[in-house]
């Protein structure tokens, strides 16, 4: 909510103070015990061991925080989470990425990190859905696989000696066609066991992923070769070409209006959340969604200022209502 800028009148300039004011009681209430500041005194037992993590210092005999964050306590080491942070890969994140470079053997992709992420040419399926070694003809048609600006869905495999290392050996990973790329703060993502969400009732694949890259597109069909009878191989290989002639096809499919439409309402909803600060989560996306849908207002008309606090109000009502069940 830092740096918020928008064109409110007198009576909206109240309206948004109320319910961030409500918004930061209840969140001041429910971490009143972890949240620190700088130069802020950490508890902590002296009679047992305990060792100083990262946002902590000694200070007079003190553990004092020396950033703004939440304190975490894993066995004995005590250290501060930073709020607000750049983004940090965990092997098995889900992230979005851009193909910047392709060098051999490999793509380099921007993935909102302080270095570029790697993806090897034998870290992916290749479109034949065959496993076997990559071959200098393979290395070949790279560009046929990936080329530059390409948006691509892939899992933090690792770091290794020349950076980290991606991996999309699965068909839920590999090219995102025909939607919208927005990117929102990292810490706005939570990492969930789901990333991806397939909104049926407008036809969209929604993508969080947890490097701040939010893809909204629209839904195509994939099928996992890994799932289908190994048993029956000639079955099998139909069933493969089916596959990659369908995803030829929905290439070559003009995409509907109502879905664009829905592509641009959802996209700005999650640009209103990032706006405002609010954790991105699918229920709460759904949320604002389903209130402009109320509202009657047009796509273009959720990135205006009435709705931006009436996205607040809603906001701070539910977290109310959440914690009066609670």
């Amino acid at each position: 909510m830092r740096g918020l800028q928008l064109p409110l009148t007198q009576t909206q300039k109240v309206r948004l103070q109320r319910a961030l004011e409500k918004l930061e009681a209840l969140s001041s209430k429910a971490n009143s015990n972890a949240s620190v500041t700088v130069t802020d005194t950490i508890p902590v037992n002296y009679d047992d061991a305990f060792l100083k993590g990262h946002g902590t210092t000694e200070l007079n005999g003190e553990v004092v925080a020396t950033v703004c964050g939440v304190v975490e306590r894993v066995n004995k080491l005590i250290y501060v989470r930073t709020l607000r942070a750049r983004y940090k890969p965990e092997v098995g994140d889900i992230i979005v990425g851009r193909v910047i470079e392709v060098a051999p053997k490999r793509w380099r992709l921007d993935i909102n990190y302080s270095q570029d992420a790697v993806l090897m040419l034998s870290s992916i399926n290749m479109p034949d859905g065959i496993q076997r070694r990559r071959t200098a003809e393979d290395e070949l048609n790279m560009r046929s696989i990936f080329e530059e600006n390409d948006v691509i869905c892939a899992e933090v495999r690792g770091f290794q000696h020349d950076g980290l290392h991606l991996q999309a050996r699965s068909q839920k990973y590999g090219k995102l066609q025909r939607g919208q790329l927005l990117s929102i703060p990292p810490y706005l993502v939570k990492r969930q066991k789901q990333h991806w969400h397939y909104l049926e009732e407008y036809g969209i694949d929604l993508i969080l992923g947890c490097n701040g890259f939010v893809w909204v597109g629209e839904h195509m069909e994939t099928k996992d070769e890994m799932l289908v009878d190994t048993d029956k191989p000639e079955s099998q290989t139909s069933k493969t070409n089916d596959y990659s002639v369908s995803l030829e096809g929905q290439e070559n499919t003009h995409t509907p209006l109502e879905t664009r439409q829905n592509i641009c309402r959802i996209a700005n909803a999650i640009r209103v959340l990032s706006m405002l600060g609010f954790i991105v989560t699918i229920e709460v996306v759904m949320e604002v969604v389903n209130l402009g849908v109320s509202q009657n207002m047009d796509t273009h008309e959720m990135l205006g200022s009435e709705f931006c606090v009436l996205v607040a109000e809603r906001e701070a009502e539910r977290r109310s209502q959440k914690r009066t069940r609670g």
